[in-house]
């Protein structure tokens, strides 16, 4: 079964910000290499590379006028995802609970690939 890792980044400290500066070298090394870590899983397909939060676009229709705010739907947006292949929920709740973003103030959502149509 395939199961959606969605990696919302929420306060974890990003490279070039003043919170990622303030750690130390071994701990942005150690995120960095338990990133590099996380991305040789057996089963595990990269999403892409999402830009920025203040880059997206949010379009919602409401009684047919389309409506376009600048950022992300949600606060804090989503920082990445990915595909898992995995037996069950449990397994890809353990891979998701390895992801830096979870440890760092962020957080992972993760859904079944499902088809409804």
């Amino acid at each position: 079964m395939q199961f959606v890792l969605l990696i919302y980044q929420g306060t974890t400290p990003l490279p070039g910000s003043e919170r990622w500066n303030a750690l130390s070298a071994e701990e942005q090394k150690r995120i960095y290499a338990d990133y590099a870590e996380f991305n040789k899983t057996a089963g595990l397909t990269a999403g892409l590379p999402l830009g920025l939060p203040n880059v997206a676009k949010t379009v919602q229709v409401h009684d047919d006028k389309v409506e376009v705010k600048n950022g992300t739907y949600l606060p804090e947006g989503i920082g990445g995802y990915c595909v898992f292949e995995a037996e069950n929920m449990e397994a890809a709740v353990a891979l998701a609970a390895k992801i830096p973003a979870a440890r760092l103030g962020g957080a992972i959502e993760v859904r079944p690939a499902e088809k409804y149509w």
